[in-house]
């Protein structure tokens, strides 16, 4: 039955803006209640889409016949996620890209990428979205394909300039794509048309971006996505040609287009929140920007949150400046109590209004700080993952590049030495020296100064990346266990054993292949290393990890 009262109402909202009734205040009215209904239904909407998510997934474990079938479940799972809950998206999108990958299928690996890419940028992993975006060769991509690479760089380059704050040079970027994919896009596609419209409306052409937008909602079906976003970029357009009414009419239906299909990047009900807050009307203003950022926080649309997170600061402030003045009124109107006692009684039902009102401010205060709170401090860890993951590129990359060149030297003097010792061996050969030739074949001498030469190379090249590598892991260890080396080594067994480990080598069998060692020996020296630290000895080997830290970054 509310069901049906809903229907009815949302109808009877469509026919009157078609109609062009006159009478804006009561529509708004009457879209206000349409919304406000759905926010109070907002969790069956919720639960009817983890429902549709459950048996999407449900067929995974009905063990589909081959990868493919798989991969079209991963596929469907991801979009479904998309703006919906973005970490189970991009878990998907990777299942997705293991498979396309796994079987050599060259479309769907790009395609995959490219999906992949969208939901990194959509998190906020921005360097990650790009460099994916980078590895796919776009010239060999046929015309739909380029048509979706040039849409996931379009976002990309809109999502970053709204989380760094309008940057000029990314929405530079955005632009230009825009060009970029009016080219390459089915002409005949819905996506093709409402991007043609919002162009229209990013050149000032006002008039003829409201005329496309209003024939794409005329053959659009109500409720979907696509409508949607063209109620959206309609409301935008009348925002721009300054009428608000008309504007807050149209991302009125986006609002409850987006609640009713479980989206959670409803940038509409944040519009809306901003304009109630405009018009002081801080109660409707809060109860939109209270689910605009639940529904952020659980999204985990990273751009989304940014946005949020300003105006709910503003927010704030403007329930201080309220409850100040709220405090205000009330101690004036205690004054005219004592001064006009034929007014009592009328003043005292006003106090208590007055109070309740400021009690009701103050709750909803309360919880927009703690919604802060929560907000800043998964704010905060993602800084810092991304501070972490920085610092680990940056090793990496000066790792790298100081390995590459010596190893390219390494192997050109192996191979020169190779070559003149079969040389060596062939001349024996041919001049019937056998019994040398079984000689020099048994012998390990070149064995044995290959492997010094080796380690040799090591050390030099280790030290040079960890130049205080010694110093410092003497200053781990006991002041009567510290190694003193003899003059003609850079490095012993023990402290080569801990440059392995601290370039990334934990695996004790490669250590002892590497060293032509056993594995006990490996771990019998380790062990008597953790025995030698003045630290915990549990610690002992963290704390080898951090050496020279510091210097990767000079």
């Amino acid at each position: 039955m509310k069901r049906t009262a809903f229907f009815i109402l949302f109808a009877c909202c469509w026919v009157s803006i078609f109609s062009q009734t006159p009478d804006t205040g009561t529509l708004l009215r009457q879209l206000s209640d349409s919304l406000n209904y759905c926010i109070k239904h907002r969790q069956e909407y919720i639960n009817k889409k983890e429902t549709r998510i459950r048996t999407i997934k449900h067929r995974l474990t009905n063990k589909p016949q081959d990868d493919w079938q798989r991969y079209e479940i991963y596929d469907q799972l991801s979009k479904e996620y998309q703006k919906f809950n973005v970490d189970s998206a991009i878990h998907y999108a990777e299942k997705k890209l293991e498979l396309s990958t796994l079987h050599h299928k060259s479309t769907e690996l790009t395609r995959s990428k490219i999906d992949l890419s969208l939901l990194c940028s959509m998190r906020g992993r921005y360097l990650e979205a790009e460099k994916i975006l980078q590895s796919i060769n776009s010239s060999s991509l046929d015309k739909n394909l380029r048509a979706e690479y040039y849409s996931a760089y379009h976002q990309f380059w809109e999502y970053y300039s709204i989380s760094s704050r309008d940057n000029a040079y990314a929405k530079k970027q955005f632009a230009l794509y825009d060009d970029s994919l009016i080219h390459v896009m089915d002409h005949s596609s819905i996506s093709y048309k409402i991007l043609q419209a919002n162009i229209a409306g990013n050149k000032k052409q006002y008039l003829e971006a409201e005329k496309k937008f209003k024939e794409l909602l005329a053959d659009e079906e109500i409720g979907s996505a696509h409508y949607a976003m063209i109620t959206c970029g309609l409301a935008f357009n009348y925002m721009t040609l300054n009428q608000p009414d008309q504007a807050q009419i149209y991302f009125t239906l986006s609002a409850i287009t987006d609640l009713r299909n479980a989206t959670r990047e409803n940038m509409s009900l944040q519009i809306l929140a901003m304009m109630e807050f405009q018009n002081k009307n801080l109660e409707l203003a809060s109860t939109y920007a209270q689910i605009a950022v639940e529904d952020a926080v659980a999204s985990g649309i990273h751009f989304r949150t940014s946005q949020i997170y300003q105006f709910y600061t503003d927010l704030n402030a403007q329930y201080k400046q309220e409850e100040t003045k709220q405090k205000a009124k009330l101690r004036t109107s205690l004054i005219v109590i004592s001064c006009i006692s034929f007014c009592l009684i009328l003043l005292a039902i006003y106090i208590v209004l007055q109070i309740r009102r400021i009690s009701r401010i103050k709750e909803t205060l309360s919880q927009s700080n703690e919604q802060l709170r929560e907000l800043n401090n998964r704010l905060n860890l993602m800084n810092e993952e991304l501070n972490h993951k920085n610092e680990e590129l940056h090793e990496i990359g000066n790792i790298k590049e100081k390995y590459i060149a010596q190893f390219f030297d390494l192997c050109s003097s192996y191979i020169s030495k190779m070559e003149n010792y079969q040389n060596q061996l062939y001349k024996l050969a041919i001049n019937h020296h056998y019994e040398m030739l079984v000689k020099r074949l048994k012998s390990t001498s070149q064995i044995d100064e290959e492997l010094k030469a080796l380690y040799k190379h090591f050390d030099s090249i280790f030290l040079s990346l960890y130049p205080t590598f010694i110093e410092e892991f003497n200053a781990l260890l006991s002041e009567n266990e510290k190694i003193t080396l003899k003059s003609e080594h850079l490095l012993n067994k023990e402290l080569r054993i801990y440059a392995l480990l601290r370039l990334g080598l934990v695996d004790s069998n490669k250590m002892a292949s590497f060293l032509r060692c056993s594995i006990s020996t490996i771990y019998n020296y380790r062990t008597k290393m953790r025995n030698k630290s003045r630290i915990e000895r549990d610690d002992f080997e963290n704390q080898v990890m951090q050496i020279g830290k510091a210097d990767t970054h000079k």
